[in-house]
């Protein structure tokens, strides 16, 4: 069960050519594989490519119908691996991951694949998870694309680019023997659009065809004596093909009819969009993408063609290299082609630009504007930036004045344009004169300079990026909200008994992994110490395997389990007599990635085995000291099992597997059932969980070691009880944990529970009355009781 269905969009994966076709990145993407003619598809999920695996496999019929084989693989290792099948044979196939993490994981399969060179076609699209946004280490896949000589592909974030990114791809893997590397950023992946479809291609050659007819070419395989030819022939054969291929095929873009030409801008083409964005916010493109400075656009960032670089930047004063990260492998690459080929065109970059970070709008503008300060500031035309609700924006200069109607027309302008980022909370800017004007400059090729009513030419004006005056006073009362576990979900109890047996037995080192788990590091818990890896838990606890008065504990998930942590933790641990604690939170799914299906999910899948116990797994490898809690908000269970485990005698691994649905999964699959049955009549109940302001006495011990969003507290509304309550909000879902961890810490009776009852039947009436006459009865005769007693 995936986070959602991709059911109805897929359905446009059918159209043929010349139909429009509209829609999201990721689901772009595949349109671009199916026309492409691939004949296997693999790969394994996670942000920002998690999609492509959803859709991919609810469109698995479709991709049946063409011929097309899909595999969610077990591992990014595995995706890669698979990719074994264009060596020998002329078929076309595509895998996909999260990058650098899953390159990283792939990278063995992926070195030897590079090395030996394909026959078919080979893609490897990678989700490039960089930025503010990340879940994960700041790194870029252009190393490794380097390192192995694999090209890499950033195409520009539009549909249409993305498409023909994932046709040039195959095409250039095929013309040069080397797989290529298609690099979709976050906002590639998510971006809207639209562009003109073809039709679907059944694959040329089958993976059945070449079952039937099989091939060896010894010179592809990575053995010596061919391994040591496989370099020269990357830079003999490979690499000129290659070139070739790019410059004949035109796969980077020359944008070069501005009118500034003794400048220029060169850029990685998937930053294209924030690129345009900054230099319409200084007045020098319009709506369409036209700008003054002429630009080149590498949708191609390696190989990095030497012509081309050469041509761009022949008669220009200076040349800005717009490159997201570091190192800044591409400047210097530049550097050294300008600096040997006698051009002596001055080259800049991270000296305008940060070295390291995301380069969001702003950042873009900012460094763009340092560097036409430097080079050309009569092109900078600015006024004093604003906030948008500090009142009506200072007045610009005589000769760029319009009329009164236009000024109200900018005011509106400002209300209704939100250039949102991650470094800024809320940024508003004022459309440029061009734009106001209409087609006077949006249709021109070039943002021309029009004269104003003093017969002056007036520049573009440059639109204000600025934040709300409120934006700071807001960070000083509103707190940081770290991200957290979900409401109901039953990991929380899982730490919560960890933290009370800790607090029994002392703090222990504990080792934490990839997954929804690695949220226990953060408030309230604050337990573990590293991490390591997907499914390296157990691993990285592994140098802590010595005699000592504690045992080390390490906490692993199922989707890490599967992917990593049998061999190289469980099997490890097994093999060395390692004598920790391991944990193995079991929620039925990869929930971190969106909820897929794994080997253990409880599901029945049409295409995939389930239900295959981890218990099984694990006792298989060796593991004799295993315990299995099937109920995660049992949380004094959980935490006697986990006191036991650090005590025993017993010597060797123990593992503890903790399991329950994850909640958002739970809440997908019975959400529509249960309305289903309020809707047709039947009888259900909801539970629900609240706290009695009358008994809580604030000790607030069920928020300390719950942390759940729906736990809040409130005023009691007795004067006598200054501190406030807690309170259960209405987002609960029922897991009854606060009251759990309550009565595991200490005893708490402020928690009760409704059973809400829909479609009720006559005897849950009748009951309801009698309860009511019985309370109302009670609550009679202790107001009579307390009147007498009144002073």
């Amino acid at each position: 069960m995936a986070e959602r269905s991709f059911k109805k969009e897929v359905q446009q994966l059918r159209i043929g050519a010349g139909t429009e076709f509209r829609g999201e990145g990721i689901l772009a993407v595949t349109k671009g594989l199916l026309q492409a003619g691939v004949g296997y598809v693999g790969g394994y999920q996670g942000s920002p490519i998690s999609h492509l695996m959803d859709v991919l496999a609810d469109a698995n019929e479709i991709l049946q119908e063409l011929g097309v084989h899909f595999e969610a693989s077990a591992s990014e290792a595995t995706a890669a691996a698979t990719l074994a099948a264009s060596v020998m044979y002329p078929i076309r196939g595509a895998v996909t991951w999260k990058s650098t993490v899953g390159t990283n994981v792939a990278s063995d399969a992926l070195a030897n694949l590079a090395s030996g060179g394909v026959t078919g076609g080979a893609l490897i699209i990678v989700g490039e998870d960089y930025g503010e946004g990340s879940s994960i280490m700041q790194e870029r896949s252009h190393a490794f694309a380097m390192k192995s000589q694999i090209w890499l592909l950033d195409p520009r974030p539009n549909l249409e680019s993305m498409v023909k990114a994932v046709e040039d791809g195959f095409e250039l893997s095929e013309a040069s023997n080397t797989p290529v590397m298609l690099q979709l950023r976050i906002r590639g992946c998510h971006v809207h659009g639209r562009f003109t479809a073809k039709d679907n291609k059944r694959p040329a050659y089958t993976l059945a065809q070449a079952l039937e007819n099989p091939s060896r070419d010894t010179n592809r395989i990575v053995l010596p004596p061919a391994s040591f030819l496989h370099e020269q022939e990357k830079i003999k054969n490979r690499w000129p093909a290659a070139v070739r291929y790019i410059q004949e095929h035109h796969l980077n873009e020359f944008m070069d009819d501005g009118d500034l030409q003794d400048i220029g801008l060169i850029l990685q083409g998937g930053l294209y969009n924030g690129v345009i964005r900054g230099l319409q916010l200084l007045g020098l493109a319009d709506h369409f993408g036209n700008s003054r400075i002429p630009l080149y656009v590498m949708n191609v960032t390696y190989p990095v063609i030497e012509d081309e670089v050469q041509r761009f930047c022949a008669g220009k004063r200076a040349v800005l290299m717009l490159e997201e990260g570091q190192p800044d492998y591409l400047e210097q690459n530049l550097h050294a082609i300008l600096r040997k080929a006698g051009v002596d065109t001055a080259l800049h970059g991270k000296d305008f630009l940060p070295m390291a970070g995301e380069y969001t709008t702003q950042v873009l503008r900012d460094g763009i504007r340092g560097f036409l300060a430097k080079y050309q500031p009569e092109v900078l035309q600015t006024h004093a930036a604003v906030a948008a609700d500090a009142g009506p924006l200072s007045a610009a200069p005589a000769s760029q004045a319009h009329t009164d109607a236009r000024q109200q027309s900018l005011r509106n302008l400002v209300q209704e344009t939100l250039l949102e980022s991650p470094q800024t909370a809320a940024v508003e800017h004022a459309p440029t004169s061009a734009h106001m004007a209409g087609t006077e400059a949006a249709q021109s090729s070039t943002a021309t300079q029009t004269p104003d009513s003093t017969g002056t030419k007036a520049l573009p004006k440059e639109q204000p990026i600025t934040f709300h005056k409120h934006i700071a006073d807001l960070a000083q009362v509103v707190p940081p909200r770290p991200a957290g576990f979900c409401t109901g979900c039953p990991e929380r109890p899982i730490f919560s008994a960890l933290t009370l047996a800790q607090e029994t037995l002392g703090q222990h080192h504990i080792s934490c992994d990839i997954g929804c788990h690695l949220f226990s590091i953060l408030p309230p818990f604050n337990l573990g110490a590293t991490t390591m890896g997907y499914g390296l838990g157990a691993s990285s606890a592994a140098a802590f395997n010595v005699p000592a008065a504690k045992r080390p504990i390490s906490i692993m998930g199922d989707g890490g389990f599967w992917h990593n942590g049998l061999a190289s933790g469980i099997g490890n641990a097994v093999f060395n007599k390692y004598d920790g604690v391991i944990v193995i939170v079991d929620n039925f799914y990869a929930s971190a990635t969106g909820g897929q299906d794994i080997l253990s999910s409880r599901a029945q899948n049409p295409d995939r085995s389930t239900n295959n116990p981890i218990d099984a797994a694990v006792r298989g490898v060796g593991v004799k000291w295993v315990r299995t809690l099937d109920r995660t908000y049992d949380v004094a269970k959980v935490r006697a099992t986990i006191e036991e485990a650090l005590t025993t005698d017993e010597k060797g691994p123990k593992v503890i597997i903790a399991q329950s649905e994850c909640m958002l999964n739970k809440q997908r699959r019975i959400k529509p059932q249960f309305n289903q049955a309020v809707k047709d009549g039947k009888r259900v109940v909801k539970e629900r969980f609240g706290v009695d302001p009358d008994v809580c006495t604030g000790d607030h011990a069920c928020i300390r070691l719950s942390g759940c969003p729906s736990l809040s507290v409130k005023d009691s509304g007795d004067p006598l009880k200054e501190d406030p309550v807690a309170h259960v909000e209405s987002s609960c879902v029922g897991c009854g944990n606060c009251g759990e961890v309550a009565h595991a810490a200490v005893l708490c009776p402020s928690f009760y529970r409704a059973d809400i009852v829909h479609n009720p039947t006559k005897w849950d009436l009748t009951a309801a009355r009698m309860r009511g006459a019985v309370i109302g009865f009670l609550q009679k005769r202790r107001a009579r009781r307390l009147a007498q007693t009144a002073w």
